[in-house]
């Protein structure tokens, strides 16, 4: 089965100064004994990941400002500031004020980069930038770390975010944070984020799906790796980078010992407590039936040729100044109660992943192929 760039890059797409006691610049990947509690600035904190990284840095002491539009579910965290104001043409709610750190999950364009610090300027100390994997210029090699080249885009002007532009697009925003604040920047590259919230269905579509039990249809070999990271270690990982002023490039994403489809699926089974079995079909079959990686069967690309490496993305820099990851059953028991909390007319229809009608189709198909020898 073939996975071309293009598409991958689609889903994943519907898928940064110096202040008061700042001193010099980090060293890539360096730490600081400072325990005090921090001021941070959030650009977002509403959708997905920003509210867990709130979440996480409340409990550990620290003071958080949103800056957003107000638009995305704004009745949360209504004891905390918010400023007003949109990342595209109207920052003045951000001038002359002082954060010891700024967290921006919501830029994709390099020019809201170069925006935002040219308002904060020098009262921000920190700027942690969330990047994506997609960012790189290939993932077929297994192992890729933080030094692989980076995607590249003919014309750097372009601000249209899609499945041409995504990856491109986040490599020079990860550039203009860099370049506006030497050696003040943290730069985060996540792959797959899964958990609570998650308004993709990505990763909810296993744990959903396992949970109505019976025959699942299960893509590839149970050995097939898989990479993600639940986003509330995610979002702890950005606070321990803050509470450190750790700067540098790291690759957001697990777990450390590695994880398959295979026990992947069963931690949904585990977690929904249901009597599902996984009937596992080959990639090659799976592409004939017109079924596609990471949007028909999510969280998975085959494990050879052009996405050999899709899945095996090195995260032991990231480890190593630490980032943790609660065990992979946990993550699915979450994801599944928030799911069947929400209201029915969410819960309707997944925004990944196969139909009943269509999983039923392909699993007869592969039946009806075994039984013809």
């Amino acid at each position: 089965m073939r996975i071309d760039r293009r598409r991958f890059l689609r889903a994943s797409a519907a898928g940064p100064w110096l202040a008061a006691g700042a001193g010099v610049p980090r060293i890539a990947g360096a730490a600081t004994n400072d325990a005090r509690p921090k001021t941070i600035l959030m650009l977002g904190g509403t959708g997905f990941l920003g509210p867990h990284t709130v979440e996480a840095a409340l409990r550990r002491g620290h003071e958080v400002t949103l800056f957003n539009r107000g638009r995305t579910r704004p009745g949360l965290f209504p004891d905390l500031e918010q400023l007003r104001g949109d990342r595209d043409n109207d920052l003045k709610a951000l001038e002359g004020r002082r954060w010891d750190a700024v967290v921006d999950t919501s830029a994709n364009i390099p020019r809201w980069v170069r925006s935002a610090a040219a308002v904060l300027g020098p009262n921000i100390g920190h700027y942690v930038y969330i990047s994506s994997i997609s960012a790189y210029a290939s993932l077929t090699k297994p192992g890729t770390d933080e030094s692989a080249p980076l995607a590249e885009i003919a014309d750097p002007t372009v601000e249209q975010v899609d499945g041409e532009t995504f990856g491109a697009l986040k490599a020079l925003s990860e550039k203009a944070a860099e370049e506006a604040m030497p050696g003040r920047v943290t730069v985060v590259r996540p792959g797959l984020i899964a958990g609570p919230d998650d308004p993709s269905d990505r990763f909810a579509y296993w744990p959903v799906r396992v949970a109505r039990g019976g025959e699942v249809l299960a893509p590839g070999s149970a050995e097939d790796p898989v990479q993600l990271i639940d986003v509330r270690d995610l979002g702890e990982f950005l606070v321990t980078l803050i509470e450190g002023t750790t700067t540098g490039v790291f690759n957001a994403l697990g777990p450390a010992g590695g994880l398959t489809m295979g026990r992947m699926l069963d931690a949904c089974k585990e977690a929904a407590g249901s009597d599902a079995t996984f009937t596992f079909v080959p990639a090659r079959f799976l592409a004939e039936q017109g079924v596609s990686a990471w949007s028909d069967m999510p969280a998975w690309v085959p494990a050879e040729g052009d996405t050999a490496g899709f899945a095996r993305v090195s995260n032991a820099k990231a480890i190593g100044v630490g980032l943790g990851f609660r065990p992979i059953v946990e993550t699915a028991r979450a994801t599944l109660e928030w799911f069947e909390a929400q209201p029915e007319e969410r819960r309707s229809r997944l925004r990944a992943g196969l139909a009943p009608g269509r999983e039923a189709e392909v699993l007869a198909a592969w039946k009806a192929r075994d039984e013809q020898g």
